[in-house]
């Protein structure tokens, strides 16, 4: 690399990210994106199977990966300014805000419904485990990877500097809140991002991240936005239907390669017929949304005709029908699921595959991981407790879908009205 280089990323929220390789940490970090298993990133999206609903919804986790980047240099270099003494960690914060996602599996979250993988984890281990990332980081500070992962433990002893990356108010949510809205075109998810940097602060006596009492006003909005955003785009229920279906295809697939039914390459079938906990790396990077959409695309003409039809149904957006039962006791919404599963029954369905419940839980503000600390005239104070808004955000709002193919739709509208009666 020239001794004046940089790399500039153009992004469509943040502009300009320009990284100058003449900063040591800078250097380290446009060398980390360079990386096999960063470039991993731009082959799994950022929301799954969202753009089955949301069209423009393509974007990556490479992309938010940078987006956080970029988010946590403008909070921690504006922090560092006024307390000099962070200024020794600003390897670590930004580091681990640029890997923070190195774990993720195909379809993103959906994958952990799918096959039960824990993307935090594989974060931590890609870091030990993979020679190019693991090189470069000790390369730089033999302690680097142990202080990233203290971040993502949140047992690094500066609390700051693990809140930045992961906590009630962080680097991750702020880009992905901005993101996803942007991508999606849910304009109620947009954010004053600048006014929410201004009003981060950091108190020297307990060494965490605090927000200003002017700045209440653009946090309360933050917790509203991402209240909206789990309840209109997260768990809109086009989303949960589609990551449902996605969970039976692969079951379904798991089946068919015990029986001896499917042809699937070496990361399918290690992916498939193994613990995606204990894998090998090498397995478990070589997985992305393109290898699996491939497999998928495949299946549509495989001799298993459930999941030949399950996949042409994600193939071919013929998504599954979703409708509300939370009005519903537990006992009636059992009682209905088992009436749409007869209907299927008769219909020539394996009903165990096109219907099911799904509850979806959405909440603007929990308190853990130290929730988010005000600075008032009278010490710090838990927000919530300063905010009649933010005290309601903590109620959690749960709904149930009930999922089931177009092919029965009049039988379940029907055994729903059943239900009030």
């Amino acid at each position: 690399m020239l001794p004046n280089a940089s790399r500039t990323y153009h992004d469509p929220l943040h502009g300009a990210i320009t990284l100058d390789s003449s900063d040591p940490t800078e250097a380290l970090l446009i060398r980390l994106i360079d990386t096999p298993e960063f470039q991993r990133l731009r082959r799994i999206r950022q929301l799954g199977p969202a753009s089955l609903t949301f069209h423009g919804a393509e974007s990556s986790r490479f992309t938010h990966s940078v987006g956080v980047l970029a988010v946590a240099r403008r909070a921690f270099d504006r922090l560092a300014k006024r307390y000099p003494q962070l200024q020794i960690y600003r390897p670590v914060v930004l580091c681990a805000a640029l890997l923070h996602d190195l774990g993720h599996g195909p379809f993103s979250h959906t994958s952990e419904e799918i096959f039960g993988n824990h993307h935090e984890a594989w974060t931590r281990r890609i870091l030990k485990e993979s020679p190019p990332i693991h090189h470069l980081l000790t390369a730089f500070d033999p302690n680097l990877v142990q202080g990233i992962e203290a971040v993502y433990l949140k047992k690094h002893p500066v609390p700051l500097v693990w809140q930045l990356v992961s906590s009630q108010l962080d680097c991750d949510r702020l880009d992905y809140l901005l993101r996803d809205s942007y991508f999606t075109g849910a304009s109620y998810g947009r954010l004053d991002l600048d006014r929410i940097l201004l009003a981060m602060d950091y108190d020297p006596v307990s060494q965490q991240l605090v927000v200003a009492r002017k700045g209440m006003a653009a946090i309360e909005h933050y917790l509203l936005v991402r209240y909206f955003m789990y309840a209109q785009v997260y768990n809109h229920p086009k989303n949960l239907a589609a990551s449902w279906s996605l969970t039976q295809a692969f079951q379904r697939a798991g089946l068919a390669l015990h029986q001896g039914h499917l042809a699937v390459d070496e990361t399918v079938m290690a992916w498939l017929s193994q613990d995606c906990n204990t894998l090998p790396l090498e397995h478990y990077l070589s997985a992305d949304d393109t290898v699996f959409s491939y497999h998928l695309h495949r299946w549509q003409n495989c001799a298993d005709p459930i999941l030949a039809d399950l996949s042409r149904r994600l193939i071919q957006r013929d998504l599954l029908k979703a409708i509300d039962v939370t009005h519903l006791e537990e006992g009636h919404r059992q009682a209905l699921l088992q009436q749409v599963y007869s209907g299927l029954t008769l219909a020539g369905f394996s009903p165990q595959y096109y219907a099911g419940l799904r509850v979806a839980l959405s909440r603007g503000y929990t308190l853990y991981q130290r929730g988010i600390k005000l600075r008032a005239a009278t010490g710090l104070q838990e927000i919530s407790e300063q905010s009649t808004l933010v005290k309601a955000l903590i109620q959690p709002f749960q709904r149930v879908w009930l999922f089931y193919p177009r092919e029965v739709q009049s039988a379940v509208e029907i055994a729903v009205q059943a239900c009030f009666k």
